[in-house]
């Protein structure tokens, strides 16, 4: 398989990075790969519910991500087991790279949420992302990461997840 295009079949390792270290790692199916943006499946790849009280996410949810290698974000729509759409969780992350079978992704703290009917959109985690010294270490991406943010939450505001997406 070329970097560039994806079997209908092919499986690929989902790999979290997080202040250098591997957060989480999971398979997922990879559904699209244009070269630019990156789309894989795949279910909750939590051990238990989580509940964040805005959003619960829990066994049988099958979450569609979408990654790029040229933006500062992956958008990741999370429905139900029914196929409810729950919404659209976002996280803040650099550019993702795909060698091989493995994405590799690496989270910067920041996350947005936009829930299925569009009228709860909240941004998450802004304190561990000033916590993470990212500003003093990498102003630049730290800048790249706040800038990221602030597109996805007009985004979210103005219905542009779909047209994102499609």
């Amino acid at each position: 398989m070329s970097a560039n295009s994806a079997e209908p079949t092919a499986t690929v390792e989902v790999v979290l990075v997080k202040a250098g270290r591997t957060k989480i790692r999971y398979p997922a199916e990879l559904l699209h790969d244009d070269g630019t943006r990156i789309a894989v499946r795949a279910p909750w790849a939590g051990d238990v519910t989580r509940d964040f009280g805005f959003v619960r996410f829990e066994q049988g949810d099958v979450f569609t991500e979408f990654y790029w290698r040229d933006r500062w974000y992956a958008v990741k729509e999370v429905r139900a087991a029914d196929g409810t759409l729950k919404g659209w969780y976002c996280d803040i992350t650099r550019p993702a790279t795909l060698t091989g079978d493995g994405l590799v992704v690496e989270d910067l703290d920041l996350d947005l949420w936009r829930s299925a009917d569009g009228t709860d959109v909240r941004r998450l985690d802004e304190d561990e992302f000033a916590e993470s010294g990212l500003a003093e270490r990498d102003p630049a991406a730290a800048e790249a990461a706040v800038k990221a943010l602030d597109t996805l939450e007009t985004l979210a505001h103005e219905g542009g997840f779909e047209a994102l997406l499609s």
